[in-house]
């Protein structure tokens, strides 16, 4: 199973005898599932189990969208809806504006016909139902588009994911590598420092010194770390080749490898195991960023 993108859109439309139906879905990264898809008022009892049909197929990620109705000749019209309240405040926001700009109130009844969403038709209990059929072919059909979207972008951030995992742990290797040598490196420069200061004197086996010698040793041996930092390196490469629902894993993963390295940073004395730590910092980020966009 490959890796599924949060981001996509799908946008898909059904006919019948009644009404044409247009169904427009996109999708963003978010860390639960956040359904958001507007209805006219006439399919507003649709809400439900158009919220649920979402949430069968995601599961993550904010979805947004939009279903249009457009009736056809051979729905009729149960009755007509005013909205009277919209009409009185229209009517009232603009006297008071006229007022303000010393013009005629000329304003008739005809004027309020250009308000969206001042008078609806009511459609029969019957046509409705009739309707959802429509409502949820086109859904369906929306919904696959946008989830093939988000699967082949889910492709190209496995391809990218792995990349830099790669990366890493290249990183960590030269790190490993590099490692074993800090404490003898640390007691060449040492010794040479004590003979600069001290020409003549002889303190290769002095007792002080090859007990700070160990001291440093023991507060830059990063074997832990690098051992931790590989088993985190192993379940992420687990989690791509395992693919589905596996963004909030590799997330957490993503800040346990953080944690890992920044204490490698912290404890390595050196400057080429340090070079490689900020390599690694910046690479890691990136990879949390990719990470983001995974459901």
């Amino acid at each position: 199973m490959s890796l599924t993108s949060m981001t996509g859109r799908g946008v898909a439309a059904a006919a019948g005898r009644l009404a044409r139906v247009e169904v427009e879905l996109s999708s963003v990264n978010r860390k639960q599932l956040d359904v958001d898809v507007g209805l006219p008022r006439c399919l507003a009892s649709f809400a439900a189990p158009v919220q649920q049909r979402v949430q069968s197929r995601l599961a993550r990620g904010r979805v947004t969208g939009e279903i249009r109705a457009t009736w056809t000749e051979a729905a009729q019209a149960s009755g007509v809806r005013v909205d009277l309240g919209l009409a009185r405040a229209a009517v009232e926001a603009l006297r008071a504006a006229a007022k303000k700009l010393d013009l005629p109130d000329d304003l008739q009844a005809s004027d309020l016909l250009a308000l969206p969403g001042l008078v609806t038709l009511e459609r029969s209990a019957r046509d409705l139902e009739t309707l959802w059929p429509l409502v949820r072919q086109a859904l369906d059909a929306a919904l696959a588009k946008l989830q093939a979207m988000r699967k082949k972008e889910g492709a190209a951030l496995g391809r990218d994911l792995r990349a830099r995992l790669a990366t890493l742990r290249k990183l960590a290797r030269e790190i490993a590598a590099r490692a074993p040598g800090v404490a003898a490196t640390y007691r060449a420069n040492l010794l040479a420092r004590i003979a600069a200061a001290l020409p003549g004197s002889d303190l290769a086996a002095d007792e002080r010194l090859l007990k700070e010698v160990a001291l440093f040793a023991d507060k830059a041996d990063v074997a832990e770390e690098l051992v931790r930092l590989d088993s985190h390196f192993r379940q992420a490469e687990d989690l791509l080749k395992q693919g589905g629902v596996v963004g909030r894993a590799l997330d957490f993963l993503v800040q346990e490898m953080g944690r890992e390295i920044n204490t490698v940073g912290s404890k390595a004395n050196d400057a080429e195991i340090a070079r490689r730590v900020v390599a690694a910092k910046a690479e890691l980020e990136r990879f949390r960023e990719q990470v983001q966009n995974v459901e």
